[in-house]
């Protein structure tokens, strides 16, 4: 089986190429693959077997002022791809967000959720799925992912531990719930997914249970040997930023059984193991 990483320099794509270590891997990052590009997308699918789509644009700040070149990247790119695997008859892994919804659930997202987004990098982001589902209705595997942390790049988890050897208290919001995930367990589920020739369609790749951007960042604190109660709650209305984040953002896991797998283990459990390899050590 030959595979083909696109962004391959972020920090999940960097992870799946890890994950794909001794296998026949082609991983292209930004600087040898724009996806934007549509001829240059279709050579460089021509020849594998399996597309996992990891390139994006992330800045969803930027977005609400770039929608454009947004949705060049997460709408225009994953169609070019989805063509080029049509055409070369090879399956797409493609990775998408929760910011497709709106975020005023109450209750775990299921699959198969109207959506509905609130942001431009939502928008841009719903653009891929479509075309990916449309261009590839029996090998295209849309995954959604959100909370994102890992070894490489910036993330939150990252972040909180920076800050937490520069100030005493941290103020962190606690009205936004979601789902921490690992990257290494998400890039570990994109290749088991492709290799299990599970059905195509959409799957939500978090880690499991639910929990705050505050009850994250005191687990950090934890996991680093602090005392989790220097991290303070406080509400989403006192760090007002561009695009609306979602108040809820927890998905639903039942997809997983249409491709044999277990959903991905608890958020804290995973943390616990990433830690070693995602948080500094004095």
């Amino acid at each position: 089986m030959r595979w083909l990483i696109t962004g391959a320099a972020g920090m999940l794509g960097r992870d799946v190429a890890t994950v794909l270590d001794g296998a026949e891997v082609t991983a292209l990052g930004r600087a040898q693959l724009d996806i934007t590009d549509a001829a240059a997308a279709d050579d460089a699918v021509r020849g594998h077997d399996v597309v996992v789509n990891t390139a994006a644009w992330t800045d969803v700040d930027g977005a609400e002022t770039a929608e454009a070149a947004a949705t060049a990247v997460n709408g225009d790119g994953p169609a070019h791809l989805a063509a080029a695997c049509a055409r070369h008859g090879a399956r797409l892994v493609h990775v998408s967000t929760d910011y497709v919804f709106d975020g005023a659930a109450t209750s775990p997202y299921p699959e198969d959720a109207p959506t509905a987004p609130r942001s431009a990098y939502g928008r841009s982001k719903l653009a891929g799925e479509r075309a990916v589902l449309s261009a590839l209705p029996g090998a295209g595997y849309v995954v959604r992912t959100a909370w994102l942390y890992g070894e490489h790049g910036g993330n939150f988890v990252k972040t909180m531990a920076r800050l937490a050897a520069d100030r005493d208290t941290l103020d962190v919001v606690d009205d936004q719930r979601g789902q921490p995930t690992w990257s290494m367990d998400v890039a570990t589920r994109l290749v088991e997914l492709a290799r299990a020739g599970a059905p195509a369609g959409v799957y939500h790749a978090t880690n499991s249970g639910e929990t705050t951007w505050c009850g994250l960042a005191r687990a950090v604190f934890a996991q680093l040997g602090l005392d989790p109660e220097r991290v303070r709650p406080t509400t989403t209305d006192r760090f007002p930023r561009p695009a609306p984040r979602p108040a809820y953002s927890v998905l639903g896991h039942d997809g997983w059984a249409r491709a044999g797998l277990a959903p991905l283990r608890p958020w804290d459990e995973a943390l616990a193991e990433a830690a070693p390899v995602v948080l500094p050590r004095g």
